[in-house]
């Protein structure tokens, strides 16, 4: 039985060298590194989240209508048996997360407008007109 790394021919290691290093462009190019940093900073800003609606905002907000209904944590709420208590404070992690996100998309969208605006000026700018190129053009031509 044949090698399959070796079979008398480089055919099979060539091919995997040649897969490797389509791998690699793939893993390289920005848009997947850009996807692979967005998903840890999305677990992170998770975890903040979860922590700011936990810790701040349930006690600071809820904890009054919390004891209205005679429930000491959020997850403890119910009514005719159905627990709506996490179901409640993922929407609210869901609506802080979604407004947050707004925000800094809209941010990130206003500084690559005013990015684009200025590197637009700088090439109008560097960029002769028609007519100052026929006028050199035709200062050329008068000196032979």
């Amino acid at each position: 039985m044949k090698d399959f790394w070796y079979n008398g021919t480089n055919k099979n290691i060539l091919e995997v060298f040649r897969m490797i290093k389509e791998l690699k462009e793939f893993l390289f190019k920005a848009n997947v590194l850009d996807l692979a940093v967005a998903v840890v900073m999305g677990a992170a800003f998770n975890a903040i989240i979860t922590s700011l609606v936990e810790d701040v905002i349930t006690p600071l907000f809820l904890n009054p209508a919390l004891k209205a209904a005679g429930v000491a944590k959020i997850a403890d709420l119910s009514w005719n048996g159905v627990a709506y208590g996490s179901f409640l404070s993922a929407v609210i992690n869901f609506l802080i997360v979604g407004t947050t996100l707004f925000f800094v998309v809209k941010a990130a969208n206003a500084a690559t407008a005013l990015s684009k605006k200025g590197k637009d000026e700088e090439e109008t700018e560097a960029a002769p007109t028609q007519e100052e190129l026929l006028t050199e053009i035709r200062d050329l031509l008068k000196e032979k």
